[in-house]
């Protein structure tokens, strides 16, 4: 599976997704996978994860991997992601934004499946790469706020591991 190259805001592409336990799988199958995973213990609390980090690789083109990751809260969890290039990535804020904004599309994308599943009590959380330390403790309001107002739980660094840990494994 080739990563792709995308337009600002085009996540209908992130549909590629890799698992280093189920292997390579598009969206559809991401989500079947996460609903089969529950009903293997429907006893347990569920925690659904979306990340994004990015990095640049070149000048003003920058990869960014999203993470989806069920956690089965105290018992592990499973994850995938997604990679897709951006051209044109200026500045640390404007990543920054990316990134947030490719977690929540993906994360209202991932919702609308649920809601057509009547799966709607599950939890939901973005985690954003970034803190109250270094060059991105400036945007924790924006991008916080965006995301509360958007009706999703949100953590920074460092209770943010989906994208600080997980999707920056595969950046």
């Amino acid at each position: 599976m080739k990563d792709q190259k995308i337009n600002h805001k085009d996540i209908s592409a992130l549909s590629n997704f890799h698992s280093p336990t189920y292997g390579e799988m598009d969206f559809d199958e991401v989500v079947e996978r996460v609903i089969k995973y529950i009903s293997e213990d429907k006893n347990n609390n569920y925690k659904i994860i979306i990340g994004t980090d990015s990095e640049l690789t070149t000048d003003c083109v920058a990869d960014f991997v999203t993470a989806v990751v069920l956690h089965r809260v105290g018992l592990g969890g499973i994850y995938f992601w997604s990679r897709l290039s951006h051209n044109s990535i200026h500045s640390l804020r404007q990543r920054m934004w990316e990134e947030a904004s490719y977690s929540l599309l993906l994360a209202q994308r991932v919702m609308e499946e649920f809601r057509k599943r009547n799966l709607l009590n599950l939890n939901l959380e973005i985690h954003v790469d970034i803190g109250k330390n270094g060059d991105t403790r400036e945007m924790i309001n924006e991008i916080v706020g965006m995301i509360r107002g958007s009706g999703f739980e949100v953590k920074t660094k460092p209770d943010a591991f989906g994208a600080s840990n997980v999707a920056d494994r595969h950046t």
